[in-house]
């Protein structure tokens, strides 16, 4: 087992590691101004970017949760990590060699586990893929023709066949050096009284993939009459596949989803493989389970809805009654979008895939081109069971249909809606208005309302007037630190009120003032709210232009905040002092506050010739 990776291989791969590269595998960046970068924080919920990058420090930051830190903290918050694990991943994708330390104690049990449960999947990945090819795997290609996908299809997607043998992939794989142990934790083999065996057999293969291309499960097609297993299955709970936040297809659909601002969500693997083919390359599944709340945290990131309603996510759900249950319950997931929410449903009950193989490409186009609104869709179809031709039916419906209006959270659309659902059911428009605006009373509906997550760590940094200041003078010290060379060495640990911009401060006191401050400070510290801080300084953007005028105002107003302070000691220092005895005392601190007094003026001086 190797021990401790060595700390100037830990510096290098932080050094050579692109921030904004590996966090937009996971988030969608657009220009802040100047050098930053922001998008949707993956840590909360919310509407409007408050998640900062600065490519140049290396630094990430949440204004909205606080969070932050270098590109290890990102990648072992965001993909649930340890700190050696984070560091072997990136050191493979920027081809680094680690060294470890042999004679470190307490190596990590599970250093390497994640790498090599990717690199199992990799290898798995390759054999499907070229098993496709063997006389065995005629049914699969069969399958796959009869839809009308094509080698090239087959190939761009990664699809493969896992053989009928029990055994084939676990031997194949224990050669290259994998473990039975290793081979079951990546959910690739089974256990049982027969032994290691393989999980999947028989079947038709597609690679999962995360956002960034990596390989972290499988999904499994019955082809036989005689397995008796289900239609699909899939990669079990693995340490790197949480069926609840992977999509398929998010691999190749990325970068349309967050050009395009629009995501198109379907139910199975071929679906996805038609939509795209089609010229729908924004198309994404689910696998194994329903569209749910991660799922939806995931897609945001890449559309990026939070300052105007120009993303759509389109559901694309069989016409059957389990396709319009599944709309039902993505009605309220659009509460978390700010994005408009679209239902395409192809009136015969035919899927994307079947849909294309029927009528070809174009009818592909022409069912996303066809979507209607979510809240349109879960309306009409919630009043479709009745029958609108008898006053009952049409209260009825009324009463089912006014809780669906009154959750629409967007509270410019209800009216719109309200009078859409008169219209529907031919009633008049202000017994509508009346039994949405009661139903809305009801504080017991089931529409969930979604909740802004907010973190104890912004309590760190809710500043006064005075410790803004003191906050401004740190990240002039992170980003311009080419500027306060004549002011640093005015500074004391005094001039900082605030507690937590003192510690920052006194672990900057002792080192050089250089373009890597930031980073020095960042890896000397074991306190975790300190990392964060020094993200947060290295990224928060200022009001307005920083030069050497507004820099002089600044480090002179921090001073002369200080002398103030100091002054008033120095007062009260000699209230306690009989002014008749004459001490040597008394002499002493009347002249130290003459001295700072005129200190003080020269820097109010300062402070206000710069501003």
């Amino acid at each position: 087992m190797a021990g401790r990776i060595r700390n100037e291989d830990v510096s290098l791969v932080r050094e050579r590691s692109r921030i904004d590269e590996v966090v937009r595998e996971h988030v969608s960046l657009k220009s802040a101004g100047g050098a930053s970068l922001k998008g949707l924080c993956p840590f909360h919920d919310e509407k409007s970017p408050s998640f900062h990058v600065t490519p140049s420090k290396g630094f990430w930051y949440c204004f909205g949760c606080g969070e932050g830190g270098d590109v290890i903290g990102f990648l072992q918050r965001v993909e649930h990590l340890s700190f050696t694990e984070v560091v072997e991943k990136l050191a493979n994708k920027y081809n680094i060699e680690l060294r470890y330390d042999e004679t470190s104690r307490g190596p990590n049990p599970n250093t390497g586990q994640r790498k090599r449960i990717l690199e199992a999947n990799k290898l798995a990945a390759e054999f499907f893929a070229h098993n496709l090819n063997s006389p065995e795997a005629e049914t699969g290609r069969k399958f796959l023709t009869e839809r009308g996908f094509d080698k090239a299809a087959a190939h761009m997607f990664g699809v493969g066949y896992a053989f009928k043998g029990w055994d084939s992939l676990t031997n194949n794989l224990k050669q290259k050096g994998f473990s039975e142990d290793e081979l079951t934790l990546a959910g690739l083999s089974v256990s049982g009284q027969r032994g290691t065996y393989d999980r999947f057999r028989g079947r038709l293969i597609w690679p999962i993939r995360d956002a960034s291309g990596e390989v972290v499960g499988f999904g499994a097609r019955r082809l036989y009459d005689d397995d008796q297993g289900p239609k699909y299955l899939n990669t079990p709970e693995t340490p790197v596949y949480k069926k609840s936040q992977v999509l398929y297809g998010l691999d190749l659909a990325r970068k349309d989803i967050a050009s395009s601002k629009q995501a198109v969500i379907v139910e199975g693997y071929t679906d996805v493989m038609a939509c795209h083919l089609a010229g729908v390359t924004t198309a994404v599944a689910t696998c194994g389970t329903a569209f749910g709340e991660d799922h939806t945290r995931v897609l945001r990131r890449f559309l990026m809805d939070q300052e105007q309603l120009k993303g759509e996510i389109i559901y694309t759900f069989d016409g059957d009654e389990a396709g319009r249950k599944a709309a039902l319950k993505a009605f309220s997931l659009d509460q978390a979008f700010v994005a408009q929410t679209f239902v395409a449903v192809e009136q015969s009950g035919l899927d994307p895939c079947e849909l294309r193989q029927k009528s070809g490409n174009d009818a592909i186009l022409s069912l996303i081109k066809s979507r209607v609104p979510l809240f349109e869709f879960v309306i009409k179809s919630t009043i479709a069971g009745f029958n609108l031709d008898t006053a009952e039916g049409r209260v009825s419906a009324l009463r089912a249909a006014a809780p669906v209006v009154a959750s629409i959270k967007d509270v410019a659309l209800r009216p719109e809606y309200t009078r859409l659902l008169a219209g529907w059911l031919g009633t008049e428009t202000n017994a509508v208005v009346q039994a949405v605006g009661s139903a809305g009373q009801n504080k017991n509906r089931s529409i969930p309302e979604v909740v802004e997550v907010k973190s104890d760590k912004k309590e760190i940094y809710r500043d006064t007037l005075e410790t803004s200041i003191e906050r401004e003078t740190l990240k002039i010290m992170f980003q311009f630190p080419n500027l306060i060379t004549q002011w640093v060495n005015q500074l004391n640990p005094d001039c900082y009120s605030h507690l937590a911009y003192r510690d920052i401060y006194e672990s900057i006191s002792d080192k050089s003032i250089t373009d890597d401050l930031a980073n020095q400070v960042h890896q000397n510290t074991d306190d975790d709210d300190l990392k964060i801080l020094v993200a947060a300084l290295s990224v928060e953007e200022f009001k307005g232009n920083v030069d050497s005028k507004y820099v002089d105002s600044v480090f002179a107003r921090v001073l002369e905040i200080n002398a103030g302070r100091t002054i008033a000691d120095l007062k009260s220092q000699l209230q306690r002092i009989d002014p008749q005895s004459q001490t040597a005392e008394h002499d002493r601190i009347f002249q130290e506050l003459l001295n700072i007094e005129e200190f003080r003026r020269a820097l109010r001086e300062k402070s206000m010739g710069s501003s």
